[in-house]
């Protein structure tokens, strides 16, 4: 069972519906006894950073997501709910996150319109089991004004836009996240949301 984090924020309908077309076994929860058993983890968010980390803690969520990420449960974050793996974000002041990825959330300063919306092609700069069916220059779906920098190890793969390199995907052992909507990404979102799911599986 994979469990999608319900915090109150928005596109949770769209992820359930992607993953339930991918033939995963889905729940939307924030039951802290739900998301100990899952399989997997998503925890998506459209949003502002403070707002969505305020959620979080509200709904006592941050224990029990740190308890999943120590022992080893598969987390995917989308969108906001990729940010706030991060240790922190700067929109609207200095918000700290949740710190399972190194760096941080800043606005995006490019030669180009805010927000970044729409379709750009994916640079795929590292292998990972996420991305095994994406292929260099496929294109996913964005929506944000706020980008992740963090060490280059973490990085598996960005998109240029404005002049400048924006992180598309991140991972750390067991914690992934992509800044864009893979269930907004037609056919290479599908095909990325059932390498997640069998990853979970194996």
């Amino acid at each position: 069972m994979i469990a999608i984090i319900d915090y109150h924020v928005g596109n949770l309908g769209s992820v359930t519906n992607a993953c339930k077309r991918q033939g995963m076994d889905v729940v939307v929860t924030n039951d802290p006894e739900v998301i100990r058993q899952a399989d997997g983890i998503i925890l998506p968010g459209v949003g502002a950073f403070p707002a969505a980390m305020s959620n979080l803690e509200a709904c006592h969520l941050v224990p029990v997501l740190n308890e999943v990420k120590d022992k080893g449960t598969p987390i995917l974050g989308i969108c906001i709910g990729m940010q706030l793996l991060f240790e922190e974000g700067s929109e609207n002041g200095h918000t700290k996150g949740l710190g399972f990825l190194k760096g941080s959330v800043d606005k995006m300063e490019v030669d180009a319109k805010l927000p970044h919306m729409g379709w750009n092609q994916l640079v795929i700069k590292q292998s990972h089991p996420l991305l095994k069916y994406v292929e260099e220059g496929d294109y996913v779906y964005f929506v944000h004004s706020y980008s992740a920098h963090c060490p280059e190890d973490q990085i598996g793969a960005y998109v240029n836009y404005g002049g400048k390199k924006i992180t598309a995907f991140v991972y750390k052992d067991n914690v992934m996240g992509t800044q864009f909507h893979p269930e907004k990404s037609g056919e290479i979102g599908k095909k990325i949301l059932r390498a997640f799911k069998e990853l979970v599986s194996c």
